[in-house]
């Protein structure tokens, strides 16, 4: 007769293997970690369960992303939080840990109630949510979707609150940020600037839980960030193991007529001649700025494709909540910009199909706005960089790509806080036809291989991170309540 711990073992084996996701609320982060989640069900045979804090109704953008997944990975959207309490003015990282906190209640319901979950891989943002992990003896780790340099700030950061008493946008000298290129603090990212802030308190209070979790899964790759990978993975760094996965990016081909006719004009371009300038789905320029950059790109004399949103004069928290709503940009551009530009650029109001854009054969260069998404998307297809980075760590991100990684140029901003027509037109022409356009583009088709290799079926370093990782929640299964 068999005994009750004995059928308890036989039905933990039958069962699939389950781990849970808790993302932060915007698509930046959202779409590495659902890419990490399809390679755990393609290659390891994983099932993935999403249990996703909301303080809004769910946006077009996340129910057309998890209505393309597979099969076994599912999602749950927890009941959504208020944050009617907060000020209008309430920073980005604010108002994430709010909602991380505010959904911890029923995060603890939906989370008791899954199956045999092997581990709880939780945002940056959501570290709060590694107590629930404890309370029911399941492994936690932190998914950083952001770069290896902004990971090891965000290990630095305590000890860095000890040792500098100013605001670090003040500070004199660089950042020594282990394992990278020194950082200028007005270079540092958004919510360590002003260190009298919640946004800071907030952040400053992740990182010092990070310590909580028993791992941390990066999304970047060794030949990327050489130095600052071997540091955090070193054997002087007394903490928890970090495995390197990247790049993990959204490379699925969805097909739609708007899509079309963007790939259409492309098509008729010579091969890497057309600039893409986009900012992301939550960037925006002020109406100075883009009446800049409208006559700086007629000055280039660059072919040119621009996604255009209306001007926002406050950029700070951007529309990284829910981007489905927007007036019509075409009525901020220059008088007279559309019809002199005809023919060798194309503006295409709010959105365009970013991965498929940049693999396309006619895509030369990627004015960005350094979020680190879109940094990967341009290593995988080898699209040389502007820089211009608007919000959260993307000057950090703009510091990794001009002076370490050098695969981008930086324009200049002026005394009145803008990049001029004139700085553009230069850095512009620059990328496109100069000497030092040609060695960014060397450098990032050397990263294009890299980045395939790493990703490898067999021998790829990221391969190999995963799959350790995977043996380890593999041995360490823990029964829940």
């Amino acid at each position: 007769m068999e005994t009750q711990q004995s059928v308890t073992s036989k039905q933990e084996e039958t069962l699939p293997r389950v781990v849970a996701m808790v993302p932060s609320p915007g698509m930046g982060h959202l779409i590495p970690m659902v890419e990490f989640a399809k390679r755990l069900t393609r290659h390891h045979n994983l099932h993935v369960i999403f249990l996703i804090p909301t303080n809004a109704p769910p946006s077009k953008a996340q129910t057309t992303l998890f209505s393309s997944l597979p099969r076994a990975v599912s999602h749950v959207f927890l009941p959504q939080v208020s944050l009617s309490d907060l000020p209008p003015n309430t920073k980005l990282e604010t108002l994430i840990s709010l909602t991380i906190l505010r959904s911890i209640p029923s995060l603890r319901h939906s989370l008791a109630a899954t199956h045999y979950p092997t581990a709880l891989v939780v945002d940056a943002f959501c570290t709060d949510a590694i107590d629930v992990a404890r309370e029911l003896n399941i492994p936690s780790y932190i998914f950083f979707s952001s770069s290896a340099m902004t990971l090891s700030l965000a290990f630095y950061l305590p000890q860095l609150e000890q040792e500098v008493q100013c605001d670090f946008r003040d500070l004199a000298e660089p950042v020594p940020i282990p394992g990278c290129v020194p950082v200028q603090g007005k270079d540092l990212m958004d919510p360590v600037q002003v260190r009298n802030s919640d946004a800071y308190n907030f952040f400053l209070h992740h990182c010092k839980r990070f310590s909580l979790a028993e791992g941390i899964i990066e999304n970047s790759f060794t030949e990327l960030e050489p130095e600052t990978i071997k540091w955090l993975q070193g054997v002087d760094r007394v903490r928890q193991p970090v495995y390197s996965v990247g790049p993990l990016v959204n490379e699925d081909i969805v097909q739609a007529e708007e899509q079309c006719l963007c790939l259409k004009w492309l098509d008729e371009q010579p091969r890497g001649s057309v600039l893409f300038v986009c900012f992301g789905s939550g960037g925006t320029l002020s109406r100075a700025q883009m009446e800049e950059l409208a006559l700086g790109l007629e000055m280039s004399e660059q072919r040119f494709l621009w996604v255009v949103k209306s001007p926002n004069e406050n950029i700070a928290n951007a529309s990284y909540f829910s981007a489905d709503t927007y007036t019509d940009p075409y009525d901020f551009l220059p008088k007279g910009f559309a019809e002199r530009t005809e023919g060798r650029g194309l503006v295409v109001p709010d959105w365009a199909p970013q991965v498929q854009v940049l693999s396309h054969g006619s895509t030369g260069g990627f004015v960005s706005h350094c979020g680190w998404n879109s940094i990967l998307e341009s290593v995988v297809n080898g699209v040389p960089l502007v820089a211009w980075p608007l919000y959260a760590e993307q000057k950090m991100n703009a510091v990794l790509v001009t002076q370490d990684t050098k695969v981008a140029l930086r324009p200049k901003v002026d005394e009145n806080g803008l990049v001029g027509r004139e700085e553009i037109a230069s850095v512009v022409k620059n990328l496109m036809e100069g000497e030092e356009g040609k060695k960014l583009r060397h450098r990032m088709n050397d990263l294009k291989v890299a980045a395939t290799t790493t990703l490898g079926e067999k021998n790829g370093s990221s391969t190999k991170q995963m799959s350790q990782l995977v043996l380890k929640w593999l041995g360490k299964t823990t029964l829940t309540n």
